[in-house]
């Protein structure tokens, strides 16, 4: 594989995440938009190519269908403008995308912006009535997340000792870390016990190992690394992207080799992404990570399949509050998917987005300290989709 050109993040921007019944999907694009492109001090002008991540503009507002739906709220005509939609590595396969164009040279000035707006509907209009009505015409049927992840929280408590308890630990953690995010969807902690006595969703998931249905949008303006303007930017270098689809059907638990207890997607995108940035011991030479925790279980299953520890460890790390912030490699200190809540096209640039945040030491109470690499990760299908993006300052 060849040696990547850096890309050069210089504007960010993400809106509050939450439950939007006062803002449009327009207002969101133009909020996460505007945002980024004041902090990149660039005008809309300069942007030459942009990449809209919407996941599910069919059980939204039925926006996100083309990139006319970024060009309208922005008076952004006359560029090229594509639509992505790959599940919930969306957003992190817009930044591919647009990461792609400029070191083909396509363009000098790139956006990459993710947003979904999933509250406006009523609740039969689901995301797992779309995948029933949608899908395949046999496999979806009866199918959930949450059924598809509880089935990886029994093995792996079975194969490795886990407790349901360090599954609670994993959402008590994340929505402390979203007490201090105040564009989180959830800005409450929670204890153990808390966790584990809400509601049960598929057994031995409950609600509060859930995320939420949510509305919210992110952006990111990119550059070449050579273009930067060091006297007016202050960038975030993008150092691997790797993406992988690793089962059909979306659903990796067809495989008669699949042991319920990884992910193949994630650990082809991180053996992708780590070959490009030059990481060889990611627990050592990461400062932060922002894992997809659409479930408690599939952040601690995430911690092996980035080779943070042996498979068997990922106990360990959580019982040890090794990913808490303060600890030696903190996860999730936005307050994750658990706390932000998880609007589908949006999310992959969320995390870049708190991610260039600690790397430039503007996170707030939160800030890890002398974060000098990040990296996100996101996962979808359930479990066929992988991305990671590597970050460094």
């Amino acid at each position: 594989m060849r040696k990547q050109a850096d890309i050069a993040i210089i504007g960010i921007g993400v809106t509050k995440f939450g439950e939007l019944f006062h803002q449009s999907y327009d207002d969101l694009v133009r909020d996460a938009a505007m945002q980024a492109i004041t902090d990149a001090q660039i005008s809309i002008d300069d942007i030459e190519a942009a990449w809209l991540s919407t996941a599910f503009p069919e059980i939204g507002v039925f926006k996100g269908r083309s990139g006319m739906d970024l060009c309208e709220p922005l008076s952004l005509y006359n560029i090229p403008v594509t639509r992505v939609s790959n599940y919930c590595a969306s957003g992190a396969d817009a930044i591919r995308n647009a990461a792609n164009a400029l070191r083909a040279g396509e363009c000098d000035v790139a956006m990459a912006l993710g947003v979904e707006k999933l509250r406006d509907r009523q609740p039969q209009d689901s995301i797992v009535k779309m995948m029933v009505e949608y899908g395949h015409p046999f496999l979806q049927k009866g199918f959930t997340a949450a059924g598809t992840f509880a089935i990886y929280a029994s093995r792996i408590m079975h194969e490795y000792g886990v407790k349901r308890e360090d599954i609670s630990a994993i959402s008590a953690k994340n929505h402390y870390h979203g007490s201090l995010n105040k564009k989180a969807h959830h800005q409450k902690c929670c204890t153990i016990d808390e966790v584990m006595a809400s509601p049960m969703v598929a057994d031995p998931l409950t609600v509060m190992d859930s995320c939420a249905t949510t509305d919210g949008a992110a952006c990111v303006i990119m550059v070449r690394a050579e273009d930067v303007d060091k006297h007016k930017h202050n960038p975030v270098l993008i150092k691997g992207i790797g993406l992988s689809i690793a089962t059909g059907w979306d659903m990796p638990f067809f495989d008669p080799n699949h042991d319920f207890l990884s992910f193949q997607a994630t650990r082809n995108a991180a053996k992708t992404a780590y070959l490009q940035a030059g990481i060889t011991k990611p627990i050592d030479e990461i400062d932060l990570i922002e894992v997809h925790d659409c479930f408690s279980i599939v952040e601690l299953l995430t911690y092996e399949d980035l080779g943070l520890c042996k498979q068997g460890e990922a106990k360990d790390l959580i019982r040890g509050k090794e990913t808490q912030l303060g600890g030696k490699i903190p996860v999730n200190v936005s307050g994750g998917l658990l706390s932000c809540g998880h609007p589908v096209g949006a999310t992959g640039i969320r995390m870049v987005v708190e991610v260039a945040n600690h790397l430039r030491g503007t996170a707030g109470d939160r800030q890890v300290k002398n974060a000098k690499r990040g990296l996100t990760h996101n996962i979808g299908g359930p479990g066929a989709i992988a991305s990671v993006i590597i970050l460094e300052k």
